[in-house]
């Protein structure tokens, strides 16, 4: 991968990133636990005030690259549109699921505490609910997607996520007797998906008004980029610093957790890839199509892990270790996107 790849020094090793993050974080918590609990302490409704901040960090360069007006193009080539919203929303959700009960409740069943494997399945729920925003752009880019289709399919994904993602999630962690507080978990979706689309937005519209062209915008984007991953980075390094004396006394749990993700992520790109493959969907549309699918917004589903079961929960630790599963599975999906290039239209 080139010097000039969209991914960038940080983005192109965020695996790497990500495990050093999470040793730090397991040495740091068991070095330093009342220092973690402090910092676990400063909350209010189950909202940690500082994780809130690192993920709004996250959360709101990503929002800045999103145009909702280009949901004017939403009646152009729809079938690659048809197999983002259906994969996104009617499958990978519940097959996430399917998984999550099948090796926690039975596979694994014997190596985890019934009540840490509910946790556990209610973290890989949550990022089955939660379809990638920012990072689309990166493997549409990787694989010489269109970007104007690329930025259709986020926006409207974005917005359904608003209504959709609440009752979807409720749903399907009442099915596995998780009683969910629909009170936190709206907050959440206000708190962490409209707040940062709003100013994302407002943003956006601001910058657009004043200096009259996209490429200021990208610029300011591509400033507010580190700032991210930094978020990203020193929320990864808080969640294991306070799941540290668990890991340690569970060091095989992070696997586990992976296990499952894994089957997920390749699945989903095989039914995305495969259906554009049969309904003979040009390549620059295929592509990023199974990879929305694919990717999680992490983010979301970390935040939202905090305020309905706390930092110390086992579902905030599965919606990290998404984030250690993640980069290195798009990426051989990128590649695989890549060379069976030839066999698209």
């Amino acid at each position: 991968m080139s010097e000039n790849s969209p991914l960038g020094l940080f983005g192109r090793y965020l695996s790497i990133w990500v495990g050093l993050c999470i040793l730090a974080g397991v040495g740091f918590g068991s070095l330093f636990p009342a220092l973690f609990e402090l910092v676990a302490g400063l909350e209010y409704a189950n909202v940690n005030f500082v994780v809130a901040v690192l993920i709004w960090v996250m959360i709101y360069p990503m929002m800045t690259q999103v145009d909702f007006s280009s949901l004017k193009n939403l009646g152009s080539r729809p079938r690659g549109l048809c197999i983002t919203l259906v994969v996104n929303w009617l499958i990978k959700p519940f097959t996430m699921a399917a998984l999550a009960i099948l090796f926690f409740e039975h596979i694994f069943a014997g190596l985890v505490e019934p009540d840490t494997a509910k946790e556990y399945i209610a973290g890989l729920i949550l990022l089955g609910v939660a379809p990638c925003t920012a990072m689309v752009f990166v493997w549409s880019q990787l694989t010489r997607g269109d970007p104007g289709y690329t930025l259709v399919q986020v926006s409207i994904n974005d917005l359904i996520m608003v209504f959709a993602f609440a009752p979807i999630a409720a749903f399907l962690l009442g099915i596995t007797d998780i009683v969910v507080p629909w009170e936190t978990l709206l907050l959440s979706v206000v708190l962490y998906v409209v707040i940062p689309m709003a100013a994302g937005y407002f943003t956006r519209r601001l910058l657009i008004n004043k200096y009259r062209n996209e490429g200021t915008l990208k610029r300011f984007a591509n400033r507010l980029e580190p700032l991210s991953i930094i978020g990203l980075l020193a929320t990864v390094v808080l969640l294991f610093g306070f799941q540290a004396q668990t890991i340690l006394e569970q060091p095989l749990v992070i696997a586990l957790i992976a296990v499952p993700l894994l089957i997920q992520s390749y699945g989903i790109f095989a039914i995305a890839y495969g259906w554009s493959y049969l309904w003979k969907v040009p390549h620059n549309i295929s592509a990023p199509a199974a990879l929305i699918g694919t990717s999680n917004f992490f983010e979301l589903a970390v935040a939202v892990a905090i305020s309905l079961f706390g930092l110390h929960s086992g579902a905030a630790l599965a919606t990290v270790v998404g984030v250690l599963v993640e980069v290195p599975v798009m990426l051989s999906l990128v590649a695989f996107a890549n060379k069976t290039r030839r066999h698209f239209p």
